[in-house]
């Protein structure tokens, strides 16, 4: 009996302490007692990221963990108690996916080995999924009938080994295109023409000037496909009367100068009509103190 009893006794033991050692662990989120995010979202432009989420924290903290499928976890933001956090420096492999975990943690420490409170995002591809900036105009000029654009390719955080920034087209490559959309600054018929260089020669009418825009788009992209379009530019040709007023005007001012132009010559030859003939008469009269 003895041993029975003893049998029994270990047995409860062992299933205190293993129920004990349960309680201690808690679930796998962590401790529940703190709020976990929410509404968690990837703001990326141009490779610049930021992840936030909700709500603004009380008398706790959050602590952001970035992990890549081919990197290691890496810890940024530590003990904020603001609900957003750059994380652009952990994605420098831009084609790896990443997920963040977002902790909730005391403020002071205490003897609770609980693993903190965490949410996790959504999963984030830095090449497929961040948005191109508006492009810029570098340089543009129109020649006779050429049109030439250079465009400014947006720069990224990124850095080469010699510190200069890599910009999209870096990064991008062939993946890049430009659509350049340009129309006379008299009409709303728009022309497109593209490229996947950053530079546009266009034939274009002599003597007119146009208006034109453009706009980036990354081919392998599903979502935030294009770029805003940049700031409309416009050429200054000096244009001659004919562009100016069309050929309508030119023809009335034209037949307004023939006709002032006849009107002086008839009047001059009326004018010299009437000199010779007054002095044909003054011949012809003879004076009385000649007689």
């Amino acid at each position: 009996m003895a041993s029975a009893s003893d049998a029994l006794f270990a047995a409860w033991g062992r299933a205190l302490l293993l129920a004990a050692l349960l309680s201690r662990l808690g679930p796998c989120a962590g401790n529940s007692e703190l709020p976990t995010a929410v509404n968690i979202t990837w703001s990326s432009i141009n490779f610049k990221t930021i992840l936030q989420w909700q709500p603004k924290p009380t008398n706790y903290v959050y602590t952001v963990e970035i992990s890549g499928i081919n990197s290691n976890w890496e810890k940024a933001c530590i003990h904020t108690e603001e609900t957003e956090c750059d994380v652009t420096d952990k994605l420098g492999n831009v084609k790896d996916t990443y997920t963040a975990h977002i902790k909730s943690e005391m403020l002071t420490r205490s003897e609770n080995f609980e693993e903190p409170s965490y949410a996790i995002s959504p999963k984030f591809t830095p090449y497929n999924q961040t948005t191109i900036g508006r492009p810029g105009i570098q340089t543009y000029e129109q020649i006779n009938s050429k049109l030439k654009v250079v465009i400014e390719d947006p720069l990224t955080p990124y850095r080469f080994s010699n510190k200069s920034f890599k910009s999209i087209r870096d990064i991008f490559k062939n993946d890049l295109e430009y659509t350049l959309s340009y129309w006379k600054d008299s009409s709303t018929g728009k022309k497109k023409a593209t490229t996947k260089s950053n530079q546009f020669e266009i034939n274009i009418d002599k003597g007119k000037n146009y208006c034109f825009n453009v706009q980036a788009t990354v081919l392998s992209h599903t979502e935030n496909r294009k770029s805003q379009e940049s700031k409309m530019n416009c050429t200054s040709h000096q244009r001659d009367i004919l562009d100016e007023y069309g050929t309508e005007v030119f023809i009335i001012i034209a037949a307004a100068a023939i006709v002032i132009l006849i009107t002086i010559i008839v009047l001059s030859v009326t004018l010299y009509k009437c000199k010779k003939t007054k002095a044909a008469k003054e011949k012809e009269t003879v004076p009385l103190n000649d007689v």
